[in-house]
This record gives structure tokens, C-alpha cells and sequence, in this order.
């Protein structure tokens, strides 16, 4: 058996308004919650047992998962009363494992998209012989991730934090947020306290000799830390730019789920997703966009990366670009919004009252 440790406790307050009422994991993603796509690309690369490591919320996940037999799983859910953490987060969750000392643990940050090859990062842990074997990607601007080098055989050298200056900026190799744990590793991590592995865990192993090895993976990488990017991350799993056995349909242009209504001369592109019961009326234009469960879409809007809440709505000749929605909240007709603006959860803009541009 295979273990592994999904942490999915964060508060998702850079996601907000989408996380007022929903964890991050658990807002939807091309059709599911997202954290769905996580455990179902799991399953498939032989995982076999994941506990869920939670705090925020965490009453939402059970009832949603379950034991997860449905997705050929044994879930189990562990909750910290107070936030521990990612290192405190994994030795929170680590007493439901039943791997021995030596086995494999994977772990995963509950807001990551990747296509990363899981069986070839278990693989490669096992071949190396490593304490702790990390998933590192290539980005162009590293300075908002953890910096981790490598020698020429991919052992890592130094974990440098966000670097602000070109000469702190060693490599362009950054934590990609999945690992593999030799268990025994695990039972080191303070227990009871908020415990950081980027800062305090993976520091202190390399200063005191442990072998961490770095499997760099380029493939799709995304952190879901925004609205912005998790609408495009969300467009993208539609479009089959990275894979998932969990989208529910054929990739493509749109995902429409049912008892979702659609203008016939409505047109949805760039993965757009409009869930159940959500209603898009006549002369719509969305792309690379996603309207949640219940939501209207008034005659005549235009919708261009942006996500609509549960049960919102949206007037006739409304403009949308890079916005969120909150659940419930009301937008009038003839309003322009663009640019990262977010309109709150049951909040109601008037018509007419907000626009970028000169009238028409």
C-alpha cells in the first residue's frame, strides 16, 4: 500500500470571496471540487490510502468524500484545532499512517495543479535512497517561491526563501509543493506546534547531513493561489491542458454540466464551465470562465476570465473581466467590471453603478 498526506487546511484568504463559504480544495474546478482532481490523480498513479489533513472548514469534507471507496480510496481526515502549519500539518496527520519505517509517504499541498508524473517521483525516491525527495520546477520569476539548487545529481544544496535580489536568485528551480517522505523522517517533525517544512523542517535536515533529493518535473505547474489563477486553471483541465481522470466530460472548448440551461445562441469558449442548474441567457458571450451552481447570466453579458458564484447573478449587458463573483451576490445591468475586482458574497450592485470605460 501506498500513503499519502494531503494538506488541505489553508484558509484561501488570497482566494477570497470564493473561500468564504467553501475551502479552497473544495471550490469547484472544471465541473468538481478541485480537491477531487488531486485525489483522482492520485488513485491513479497507485496511491492507495490518503488522510486529509484539515482545519479550515473542515466539517465540509467528510460529508462530500466520504471513505472514499467512491473514487477507489481509503480516506481518512485528521482536523488541527489550531493551525499547525505545513510540517506541523503532516506530523498532525501522520498517526493514521501504517507505513513502516522506511516505506514512502507522499506528500501534497491541497492548491497545486500539476501534471506531475507521481509514479516517477515515488520511483526516483526509491532509487535514490533519499530522506525526503522533493518535486522542483522551473519558473521565470522565482521570487515568489522557495529557491531549492541542486549538484549535478539533483541533491539538494540550500533552500533560499523568496529572494528579492539577482544575487539571491541561484536557480531558477523552485519547491513545486509535492514530496515524498521516508516515514521515519516524518516522526521527527515536532509534534503539538506550528511547524514550517519549507523553513524550519527541510533546513534543519540538510544542515544536519540528511540525503534530500530534488526530481525536477517542468510539466504544467500552477499555484492556485489567486482567482485569476485558478479560473485559468480551471479553463485549462476543460481544455485538457493538463490531465485528470475527474473532469466530468470530453476536454474541450466548454464544459456544460447538467441541468445547466444555455441559450442556444449563447457562446461559451476557452473552457468555460457552467454548472448545475446555472442558466446563460440569450447573447452571452463567456470565455475562460466558470459559473457555479445556480447562477443566472442575463441576455447580452460578456464574461472573459472571471468565476460566478453560486446562485449569483448577473444583469443584462453586464461586462465581466478578471472578476470574481461572490455566492448570492447581485450585479446589475449595464455594469463593467475588470482588472481583479471581487464582488462579495451576497452583495448587490446597483445597475448601472460601476464602469471602466466612457458609456456607449
Amino acid at each position: 500500500m501506498t500513503e499519502a498526506i494531503l494538506l488541505v487546511g489553508g484558509k484561501g484568504t488570497r482566494l477570497r470571496p470564493l473561500t468564504v463559504n467553501t475551502p479552497k480544495p473544495m471550490v469547484p474546478a472544471a465541473g468538481v471540487p478541485f480537491l477531487t482532481h488531486q485525489l483522482a490523480r492520485a488513485r491513479a498513479a497507485g496511491i492507495d490510502h490518503i488522510v486529509l489533513a484539515t482545519s479550515y472548514l473542515a466539517e465540509v469534507f467528510e460529508p462530500y468524500f466520504g471513505d472514499g471507496s467512491a473514487l477507489g480510496l481509503r480516506l481518512e481526515y485528521v482536523t488541527e484545532r489550531e493551525p499547525l502549519g505545513t510540517g506541523g500539518a503532516i506530523r498532525n496527520a501522520a498517526s493514521r499512517l501504517a507505513a513502516g519505517p522506511d516505506d514512502p509517504v507522499v506528500v501534497f499541498n491541497g492548491d497545486i495543479l500539476t501534471g506531475l508524473d507521481i509514479r516517477a517521483l515515488i520511483a526516483a525516491h526509491g532509487t535514490s535512497g533519499a530522506d525526503i525527495s522533493l518535486h522542483l520546477t522551473k519558473v521565470a520569476d522565482p521570487r515568489a517561491y522557495g529557491l531549492v539548487p541542486t549538484d549535478p545529481t539533483g541533491r539538494v544544496t540550500a533552500f533560499l526563501e523568496k529572494p528579492q535580489t539577482p544575487e539571491e536568485i541561484v536557480t531558477d528551480q523552485i519547491n513545486a509543493g509535492a514530496y515524498v517522505f521516508r516515514r521515519s523522517v516524518v516522526d521527527t517533525i515536532p509534534a503539538g506546534r506550528p511547524v514550517s517544512v519549507e523553513r524550519e523542517t527541510f533546513p534543519g535536515l540538510l544542515s544536519s547531513g540528511a540525503h534530500l533529493q530534488g526530481m525536477v518535473d517542468s510539466t504544467y505547474w500552477l499555484d492556485l493561489g489567486t482567482p485569476a489563477a485558478f479560473v485559468r486553471g480551471s479553463a485549462d483541465l476543460v481544455l485538457g491542458r493538463v490531465p485528470s481522470p475527474a473532469v466530468p466530460g470530453r476536454c474541450g472548448d466548454r464544459l456544460v454540466l447538467p441541468t445547466a440551461q444555455v441559450a442556444s445562441d449563447a457562446k461559451l469558449s476557452g473552457g468555460t464551465v457552467i454548472g448545475h442548474g446555472a442558466r446563460v441567457g440569450a447573447g452571452a458571450r463567456i470565455t475562460g470562465s466558470t459559473v457555479l451552481s445556480g447562477a443566472v447570466i442575463a441576455p447580452g453579458t460578456v464574461i472573459t476570465d472571471s468565476m460566478i458564484g453560486a446562485r449569483a447573478r448577473i444583469g443584462a449587458r453586464t461586462t465581466l473581466r478578471d472578476t470574481v463573483v461572490g455566492d448570492d451576490a447581485r450585479v446589475g445591468a449595464d455594469n463593467e467590471l475588470r482588472d481583479g475586482a471581487r464582488v462579495w458574497c451576497g452583495a448587490a450592485l446597483p445597475a448601472g453603478a460601476l464602469r471602466f470605460s466612457p458609456d456607449r
